[in-house]
Protein backbone atom coordinates (compact mmCIF):
# COMPACT_ATOMS: atom_id res chain seq x y z
CA UNK A 1 0.00 0.00 0.00
CA UNK A 2 0.84 3.79 -0.57
CA UNK A 3 -0.27 6.74 0.39
CA UNK A 4 0.27 10.01 -1.62
CA UNK A 5 0.49 13.22 0.12
CA UNK A 6 0.12 16.40 -2.61
CA UNK A 7 -0.87 19.82 -1.26
CA UNK A 8 -3.11 21.73 -3.61
CA UNK A 9 -2.09 24.39 -6.29
CA UNK A 10 -1.32 28.48 -5.46
CA UNK A 11 -4.82 29.80 -4.91
CA UNK A 12 -5.75 33.08 -4.27
CA UNK A 13 -5.47 33.35 -1.25
CA UNK A 14 -1.88 32.82 -1.43
CA UNK A 15 -1.50 35.47 -3.92
CA UNK A 16 -3.47 38.11 -1.05
CA UNK A 17 -1.66 36.51 1.69
CA UNK A 18 -4.70 35.94 3.64
CA UNK A 19 -5.74 33.17 5.76
CA UNK A 20 -8.15 30.86 4.42
CA UNK A 21 -8.46 27.93 6.19
CA UNK A 22 -11.97 27.21 5.88
CA UNK A 23 -14.44 27.59 3.07
CA UNK A 24 -13.71 31.50 2.09
CA UNK A 25 -13.93 31.59 -1.83
CA UNK A 26 -10.18 31.65 -2.77
CA UNK A 27 -10.17 29.82 -6.08
CA UNK A 28 -6.50 28.81 -7.69
CA UNK A 29 -4.86 30.78 -9.52
CA UNK A 30 -3.87 30.47 -13.51
CA UNK A 31 -0.67 29.50 -12.16
CA UNK A 32 -1.73 26.69 -9.44
CA UNK A 33 -4.06 25.27 -11.95
CA UNK A 34 -0.21 24.18 -13.86
CA UNK A 35 1.69 23.69 -10.66
CA UNK A 36 -1.69 21.01 -10.28
CA UNK A 37 -1.03 19.95 -14.02
CA UNK A 38 2.38 18.96 -13.66
CA UNK A 39 1.75 17.22 -10.00
CA UNK A 40 -0.90 15.29 -11.75
CA UNK A 41 1.26 14.26 -14.98
CA UNK A 42 4.19 13.11 -12.30
CA UNK A 43 1.53 10.56 -10.56
CA UNK A 44 -0.37 9.65 -14.05
CA UNK A 45 1.76 6.61 -13.98
CA UNK A 46 1.05 5.27 -10.66
CA UNK A 47 -1.54 3.18 -10.24
CA UNK A 48 -3.88 5.36 -7.80
CA UNK A 49 -7.80 4.23 -7.24
CA UNK A 50 -8.69 6.52 -4.73
CA UNK A 51 -8.29 10.40 -4.31
CA UNK A 52 -9.71 11.71 -0.74
CA UNK A 53 -9.25 15.34 -0.28
CA UNK A 54 -10.07 18.23 2.20
CA UNK A 55 -13.07 20.06 1.52
CA UNK A 56 -11.27 23.74 1.38
CA UNK A 57 -12.47 25.07 -2.14
CA UNK A 58 -8.81 25.36 -3.81
CA UNK A 59 -7.91 21.62 -2.42
CA UNK A 60 -11.41 20.69 -4.38
CA UNK A 61 -10.54 21.97 -7.71
CA UNK A 62 -7.13 20.72 -7.36
CA UNK A 63 -9.11 17.10 -6.92
CA UNK A 64 -10.73 17.64 -9.84
CA UNK A 65 -7.83 18.18 -11.81
CA UNK A 66 -6.37 14.82 -10.26
CA UNK A 67 -9.47 13.28 -11.46
CA UNK A 68 -9.49 13.98 -14.61
CA UNK A 69 -5.71 13.14 -15.06
CA UNK A 70 -6.17 10.57 -13.43
CA UNK A 71 -9.42 8.73 -14.23
CA UNK A 72 -10.47 8.35 -10.34
CA UNK A 73 -13.46 10.01 -8.71
CA UNK A 74 -12.47 11.42 -5.62
CA UNK A 75 -14.04 11.99 -1.99
CA UNK A 76 -14.23 14.82 0.32
CA UNK A 77 -13.53 14.45 3.87
CA UNK A 78 -13.27 16.95 7.03
CA UNK A 79 -10.25 14.99 8.23
CA UNK A 80 -7.84 16.59 5.38
CA UNK A 81 -9.18 20.21 5.85
CA UNK A 82 -6.37 22.98 7.10
CA UNK A 83 -6.35 23.53 10.73
CA UNK A 84 -8.63 26.14 11.73
CA UNK A 85 -6.98 29.29 13.03
CA UNK A 86 -10.56 30.45 14.76
CA UNK A 87 -10.36 34.74 14.98
CA UNK A 88 -7.49 35.52 12.75
CA UNK A 89 -9.54 33.09 9.52
CA UNK A 90 -9.98 35.85 6.61
CA UNK A 91 -7.35 37.92 7.69
CA UNK A 92 -4.19 39.01 6.49
CA UNK A 93 -2.23 41.64 8.53
CA UNK A 94 0.78 41.06 10.55
CA UNK A 95 -0.88 39.95 13.59
CA UNK A 96 -2.68 37.44 12.27
CA UNK A 97 0.39 35.89 10.54
CA UNK A 98 2.50 36.17 13.51
CA UNK A 99 0.02 34.17 15.68
CA UNK A 100 -0.20 31.83 12.91
CA UNK A 101 3.78 31.20 13.11
CA UNK A 102 3.88 31.64 16.87
CA UNK A 103 1.64 28.43 16.97
CA UNK A 104 2.37 26.04 14.94
CA UNK A 105 6.16 26.38 15.50
CA UNK A 106 5.84 25.74 19.06
CA UNK A 107 3.51 22.81 18.19
CA UNK A 108 6.21 21.79 15.99
CA UNK A 109 9.19 22.24 18.93
CA UNK A 110 6.80 19.79 21.01
CA UNK A 111 5.26 22.97 23.18
CA UNK A 112 1.66 24.75 23.94
CA UNK A 113 0.10 21.92 22.04
CA UNK A 114 -2.91 22.45 24.23
CA UNK A 115 -3.55 25.96 22.67
CA UNK A 116 -5.25 27.46 19.90
CA UNK A 117 -6.26 30.69 18.72
CA UNK A 118 -9.72 31.94 20.37
CA UNK A 119 -12.08 29.64 17.94
CA UNK A 120 -9.35 27.97 16.79
CA UNK A 121 -8.05 24.15 16.70
CA UNK A 122 -5.42 23.05 18.84
CA UNK A 123 -2.63 20.46 17.88
CA UNK A 124 -4.90 17.66 19.49
CA UNK A 125 -7.52 18.72 17.39
CA UNK A 126 -5.46 18.07 14.45
CA UNK A 127 -4.36 14.85 15.95
CA UNK A 128 -7.66 13.57 16.79
CA UNK A 129 -8.99 14.32 13.45
CA UNK A 130 -5.98 13.04 11.00
CA UNK A 131 -4.66 10.20 12.72
CA UNK A 132 -7.94 7.77 13.05
CA UNK A 133 -8.35 9.07 9.03
CA UNK A 134 -5.10 8.00 8.34
CA UNK A 135 -4.90 4.08 10.34
CA UNK A 136 -8.75 3.70 8.78
CA UNK A 137 -6.77 3.76 5.43
CA UNK A 138 -4.22 1.18 6.63
CA UNK A 139 -6.91 -1.11 7.85
CA UNK A 140 -8.96 -1.12 4.76
CA UNK A 141 -6.04 -1.23 1.88
CA UNK A 142 -2.97 -2.40 4.28
CA UNK A 143 -1.71 -5.70 3.11
CA UNK A 144 -2.85 -4.78 -0.88
CA UNK A 145 -1.36 -2.82 -3.41
CA UNK A 146 -3.22 -0.13 -3.29
CA UNK A 147 -2.50 3.39 -4.23
CA UNK A 148 -4.40 6.20 -2.68
CA UNK A 149 -3.85 10.06 -3.26
CA UNK A 150 -4.30 12.63 -0.70
CA UNK A 151 -5.36 16.40 -1.12
CA UNK A 152 -4.95 18.75 1.50
CA UNK A 153 -2.89 21.83 2.71
CA UNK A 154 0.68 22.54 3.71
CA UNK A 155 -0.11 23.37 7.40
CA UNK A 156 -2.04 19.84 7.87
CA UNK A 157 0.39 18.40 6.09
CA UNK A 158 3.91 20.06 8.42
CA UNK A 159 1.65 18.91 12.02
CA UNK A 160 -0.15 15.67 11.47
CA UNK A 161 2.96 13.76 8.74
CA UNK A 162 5.17 13.37 11.37
CA UNK A 163 2.21 11.63 13.78
CA UNK A 164 1.38 8.84 11.12
CA UNK A 165 5.17 8.75 9.18
CA UNK A 166 7.11 6.78 11.74
CA UNK A 167 10.85 7.54 9.91
CA UNK A 168 9.69 11.01 9.79
CA UNK A 169 10.45 13.96 12.43
CA UNK A 170 9.10 17.01 13.38
CA UNK A 171 12.49 18.72 13.18
CA UNK A 172 12.01 18.32 9.33
CA UNK A 173 8.87 19.48 8.64
CA UNK A 174 9.83 22.95 11.10
CA UNK A 175 12.29 23.27 8.73
CA UNK A 176 11.00 21.83 5.29
CA UNK A 177 7.47 22.84 4.31
CA UNK A 178 5.88 21.43 1.47
CA UNK A 179 5.23 23.38 -1.29
CA UNK A 180 2.66 23.51 -3.77
CA UNK A 181 4.46 20.81 -6.08
CA UNK A 182 5.57 18.67 -3.29
CA UNK A 183 5.25 14.57 -3.13
CA UNK A 184 5.27 13.15 -0.26
CA UNK A 185 5.01 9.20 -1.09
CA UNK A 186 4.31 6.97 2.26
CA UNK A 187 4.46 3.20 1.87
CA UNK A 188 3.28 0.36 4.24
CA UNK A 189 6.33 -1.72 5.76
CA UNK A 190 5.18 -5.28 6.67
CA UNK A 191 5.63 -4.65 9.80
CA UNK A 192 2.79 -2.33 9.96
CA UNK A 193 4.82 1.01 10.09
CA UNK A 194 4.15 3.78 7.20
CA UNK A 195 7.47 5.44 6.25
CA UNK A 196 8.11 8.42 3.98
CA UNK A 197 9.72 6.99 1.02
CA UNK A 198 10.20 10.25 -0.38
CA UNK A 199 9.27 14.07 -0.58
CA UNK A 200 10.43 15.30 -3.54
CA UNK A 201 9.26 18.42 -5.62
CA UNK A 202 8.30 18.03 -8.91
CA UNK A 203 10.02 20.04 -11.72
CA UNK A 204 8.99 24.34 -10.51
CA UNK A 205 7.19 26.48 -13.14
CA UNK A 206 9.37 29.34 -14.06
Amino acid sequence: MKIYFVRHGESLANTLHVISNRSLPHPLTEKGRAQVDQVAAALKGHPIGRIYTSPVPRAVETAHIHAGVLGVPFEVTDTLREYDLGEYEGRGDEEAWSAYSRFIHAWLEGRDRDQAPVGGETFYDIQHRFVPFIEGLIRQFGGTRAEVLCVAHGGLYRVGLPLVLSNLAFEFTRRSAPTHTTIVTAALQEDGRLICESWEEVNRLP
